[in-house]
């Protein structure tokens, strides 16, 4: 017979776990923590994000998905220095982004709508081509997250995000429990991090 009573009071006298630690374990802290603070120490505390809804036919007055996204940056402490937007066109969706992402006070831009399989979701190919870099670890968090909540129809989502001029963009879908969820799950929890690292000028700024 296992004797739990006598197994968990040899536990609690040899394994000593409320001793301080070691000089060897010390080290081993100190260079963790100086590793975490190298790579983190790019990271902007507070952003200005401009967020995008493109769609046809609502408005900035009847806007759920683009109220959601604002609110998670608000909450988080960040600025959103810009509300757009615009219809389902390439041209118009490409030339809102690249304008956007060329602004001196916008350090992230999420849109919000057009990227489904409809022939006017054109979201994901006009900012595409203005991406420099693309981060697909994005759309497969994005997509896993929500597998949760509409189980397979998540393979007619074609949510992503990349690096255009600078910029992080992410391109959500439309609808207000995508957008929140992306925002809240994903975007503003990376999105210091993400923005630091990836302003070409970032370093020179901060000396």
């Amino acid at each position: 017979m296992v004797d739990f009573q006598s197994r968990d009071t040899r536990r609690g006298t040899d394994e000593r776990t409320d001793d301080p630690p070691d000089e060897e374990e010390t080290e081993e802290l100190e260079e963790h923590a100086e590793h975490d603070h190298h790579h983190h120490h790019h990271d902007v505390e507070q952003v200005g994000a401009a967020v995008v809804t493109v769609s046809s036919t609502r408005s900035l007055d009847d806007d759920p998905a683009g109220d959601a996204i604002a609110a998670a940056f608000e909450d988080d402490g960040h600025e959103v220095v810009t509300r757009e937007l615009v219809r389902d066109s390439y041209d118009g969706v490409q030339s809102t982004l690249d304008h956007l992402v060329s602004r001196e006070d916008v350090d992230v831009v999420v849109s919000t709508g057009g990227t489904g399989v409809t022939p006017d979701d054109v979201t994901v190919e006009a900012a595409g081509a203005l991406f420099d870099k693309e981060l697909p670890g994005f759309g497969e968090l994005f997509r896993r997250l929500s597998y949760d909540e509409v189980g397979t129809r998540v393979v007619g989502t074609r949510a992503a995000a990349g690096v255009a001029d600078g910029t992080p963009v992410f391109c959500l879908p439309g609808s207000e429990n995508a957008a929140r969820l992306g925002s809240e799950e994903v975007v503003v929890p990376e999105v210091g991090h993400l923005a630091g690292l990836a302003h070409p000028h970032r370093d020179d700024e901060a000396e």
